[in-house]
């Protein structure tokens, strides 16, 4: 049982770390849109390469936070009769609907890893007219997916652990990790 929390926690911490790290990009793209403008309007000179570059920056943002999110309970959650239920009761819903979790994150695993190597392997650039590389951001797909397989895998041992009332997991332990990560 304690290798099971020991892998439970590295994850979480794992996803909280990156988590922490990518949200330091929303400065990056801020100052990238600043200077477009002061550039643009100011200057009379805009750029070719701030906008594409925060697109990028964004995508990276995006898909390397998904397991950030979901170990801070942040995704969207329809609560209309979910927040009425027992936490056991949540943790068999939740159960049930891992099912679907792991259709949609598995498959997307699989096809963003071809969709990845092939860019590598072809070492691709967008074909603008700054032309940067793009293979680093579809690389970061899988990357990011695996992050939030790993939590989801996770949250699938939480809820078992509280659906069964096992005892390598309670309600107070999630409340305790989020307790050290702050």
């Amino acid at each position: 049982m304690r290798a099971l929390t020991a892998f439970m926690n590295g994850v979480t911490r794992l996803n909280d770390f990156i988590g922490r790290w990518v949200a330091l990009l929303v400065f990056a793209m801020f100052v990238f849109l600043l200077l477009e403008v002061g550039f643009r309007y100011l200057l009379n000179s805009p750029t070719v390469w701030t906008n594409e570059l925060t697109q990028m920056l964004f995508g990276i943002y995006a898909i390397m936070s998904g397991g950030y999110i979901m170990a801070h309970r942040g995704h969207v959650n329809v609560d209309l009769l979910y927040s009425h239920l027992g936490p056991r009761v949540q943790a068999g819903v939740d159960i049930f609907t891992s099912v679907v979790f792991f259709i949609f994150t598995l498959a997307l695993l699989y096809f963003g890893y071809d969709m990845a190597s092939q860019s590598v392997a072809s070492w691709e650039t967008s074909y603008s007219a700054w032309n940067p590389p793009i293979w680093p951001v579809k690389v970061a797909i899988p990357l990011g997916v695996g992050l939030l397989v790993l939590q989801g895998v996770v949250k699938l041992l939480q809820d078992i652990a509280i659906a069964f009332n096992l005892g390598y997991y309670t309600p107070e332990d999630r409340q305790n990790e989020q307790e050290d990560m702050l």
